[in-house]
């Protein structure tokens, strides 16, 4: 059986996984590049069990990928917010999509990342395809691509049933 950590491995993607390679946290930090700061629109938005969101919420605040921002005094209530070591991950984030877009999206990739400055698709690189400007998170606007789903109104959104 496999254990639960990778202690032993002199290893950089062995400890990435450590911090974000848990079922959900990856989709977690989707959603928080798509623009969902609130536990209610991560759990609506995926489906997850709220003990299992809680869970890997805190252990990305833990972690210092995101942080707890107040927006509400009674009852309190939080917002999640990315972290500049959150942010850092978006090419990562980017590269699997492309990776998906390549090889698990038959119908074609269901978002589009686009420059906000210009509007150009951005390439597997993070390159602007209009203005060949290198593109930053804060810089790109996700799109639906043309593998969404009939009832998808938004980027990463569930399909209404």
């Amino acid at each position: 059986m496999l254990g639960k950590d990778y202690a032993g491995q002199n290893c950089s993607i062995a400890g990435t996984l450590e911090l974000v390679g848990e079922r959900w946290t990856l989709l977690i930090l989707r959603d928080a590049f798509l623009g969902i700061r609130r536990f209610d629109e991560f759990q609506r938005n995926l489906g997850v069990a709220r003990n299992v969101l809680q869970s890997r919420l805190e252990r990305l605040v833990d972690e210092g990928i995101l942080r707890r921002a107040r927006y509400q005094e009674r009852p309190e209530r939080f917002e999640y917010r990315l972290t500049r070591k959150g942010v850092d991950l978006w090419p990562i984030l980017v590269a699997l999509m492309k990776w998906g877009d390549k090889y698990a999206a038959p119908h074609g990739p269901p978002v589009v990342l686009h420059h906000a400055g210009c509007g150009g698709e951005l390439d597997d690189h993070r390159i602007c395809t209009v203005c060949g400007k290198p593109v930053e998170a804060n810089e790109s606007e996700p799109g639906l691509g043309p593998g969404a789903l009939p009832g998808q109104d938004r980027p990463g959104a569930p399909v209404a049933a």
